[in-house]
């Protein structure tokens, strides 16, 4: 099931009153209602993947309880943390990865015949996401940082919750695991405020990112046919596809676990503001790279060894993150590009910039050299977006080379210019909304907007512009695929 479909519009307020009308005073049998509902939102797309997730969850689940037991012993409980870790990412790379690698092996060893080694497996949406999600839990009660819990109703609904199951943010489980330890009472402000977030995130996924998919698409998908300008605009408003496509899921989906009285981790903080690739990174995707960090970056050493060694363990998880993205090539050559473009903030002395750090603070506009910043490394990370969307190497190079070349198929052009002029009209709506809100957690908190009828107005604005704009054809969320 999709955010984006008609079916969810249906299954969101019926989860919604039976959770606290009928469920709503004992928080186990919340608990135990979220796994079900989880349980159908996720089956709807394919039931037989149900048994992945239980499975997942009750490997995370038991190794936890092992740890605390062989801890209370005496004994070292690192193998049972280990073998949990290896399970899962075996799981998660069987599915993910395996036939990318044997088709390498089978074009290095075996001319290329790779039908006796493939295994076309079909890969279970979310799975990187619930993953690394289960993953955190073992590996946070082996480290102390969380006692194990007993009870498995609990833990399967922190794993399985499914406003964020199949794409994020990716929960730690010190956030999201005591919340359903807890009771939970229905909080007006929040419930408004979560349904003022999903609003906003279904402008960014329907108005901006749907326009935007539609021209990205077509260009992509046939490069020679077009000039360098066309191919310029694609790359661009593939950054705001994407942007648009993910953030928005991520509003969607924090804005409705508030409408259950859970807080979701923020998952983006208006990465298109930022200075520096390093400030980029801290504000795009943050429960992934903060995962990244804290379970891959730190372990290895982070920064508190020579420069050389920092810069490889950069790049080992700009690595790793790319092809967290996706078994191909493109994803880790995307992932090199990102860390590369991080070494001279590694060599550099000046402190790295923090979500913290809000651009033009305290002013209405940003300086003639924060504008510049801004820029530049919006347009680095439009290149590295040129890596990350073709499909080839190949591809890439044919791309980059047709950013010199004029002309363009007239036919194809005319039928997307409208999405082109779509795009360039609600995209700038988008960053003076961000610019406006982005002191706050997300950008239509309408701190400062006392007038009902204002609030009202822009209500049925963005509510009018999802029903123009929604498409019930048009592909779900872009992050699926991860």
């Amino acid at each position: 099931m999709s955010f984006t479909s008609l079916l969810f519009a249906v299954f969101l307020p019926v989860v919604f009153c039976l959770y606290w009308f009928v469920f709503g005073r004992n928080h186990k049998w919340q608990n135990a209602f979220v796994v079900v509902a989880s349980d159908i939102f996720y089956g709807w797309w394919n039931w037989r993947f149900l048994s992945l997730i239980a499975f997942t969850s009750f490997c995370s689940w038991g190794s936890g309880l092992l740890i605390s037991r062989f801890r209370q012993k005496g004994k070292n409980p690192c193998w049972i943390s280990a073998a949990n870790i290896v399970l899962n990412l075996g799981i998660l790379c069987l599915f993910k990865y395996y036939d990318f690698f044997a088709q390498s092996f089978a074009d290095l060893f075996l001319g290329g015949k790779s039908d006796r080694v493939l295994l076309h497996l079909v890969l279970p949406v979310g799975i990187s996401f619930y993953t690394f999600q289960a993953l955190s839990y073992s590996i946070d009660v082996y480290r102390g940082k969380i006692e194990p819990t007993r009870d498995i109703v609990q833990f399967f609904a922190y794993v399985s919750f499914f406003p964020q199951l199949v794409a994020g943010p990716i929960e730690r489980s010190t956030n999201l695991l005591p919340q359903f330890g807890r009771a939970r009472k229905f909080e007006y402000a929040q419930a408004a405020d979560g349904f003022r977030q999903i609003l906003w995130g279904y402008f960014k996924k329907v108005v901006v990112a749907d326009s935007c998919a539609v021209y990205v698409n077509a260009v992509f998908g046939d490069i020679h046919a077009y000039g360098g300008g066309w191919l310029i605009a694609a790359a661009i408003l593939f950054a705001f596809q994407i942007y648009g496509d993910f953030s928005g899921y991520s509003d969607i989906a924090i804005g409705t676990a508030k409408l259950f009285g859970i807080k979701l981790t923020r998952n983006f903080a208006t990465p298109f503001f930022s200075r520096t690739t390093g400030e980029f990174w801290q504000r795009w995707h943050i429960s992934l790279m903060t995962w990244f960090r804290d379970y891959v970056y730190i372990p290895l050493g982070g920064n508190r060894r020579s420069k050389a060694r920092t810069i490889v363990n950069v790049l080992i998880v700009f690595t790793l993150s790319g092809l967290w993205h996706g078994a191909d090539g493109n994803k880790v050559g995307w992932g090199v590009y990102c860390g590369l473009l991080m070494i001279p903030e590694v060599l550099s002395s000046r402190p790295r910039r923090k979500v913290t750090d809000i651009v033009a603070e305290g002013k209405a506009f940003p300086t003639l050299t924060e504008l510049g910043q801004i820029v530049a490394t919006f347009s680095l990370l439009v290149l590295g977006l040129i890596i990350f969307r073709t499909e080839s190497p190949a591809q890439t190079i044919a791309f980059l080379s047709s950013l010199f070349k004029t002309g363009t198929n007239s036919l194809t052009a005319l039928l997307i210019r409208p999405k082109l002029f779509s795009a360039a009209i609600w995209i700038p709506v988008l960053l003076i909304v961000e610019w406006i809100g982005r002191r706050e957690p997300h950008a239509l908190t309408m701190k400062g907007v006392n007038s009902w009828q204002v609030r009202f107005f822009i209500y049925a604005l963005l509510s009018g512009l999802m029903v123009l704009y929604f498409d019930n054809g048009a592909p779900t969320f872009f992050y699926f695929q991860f």
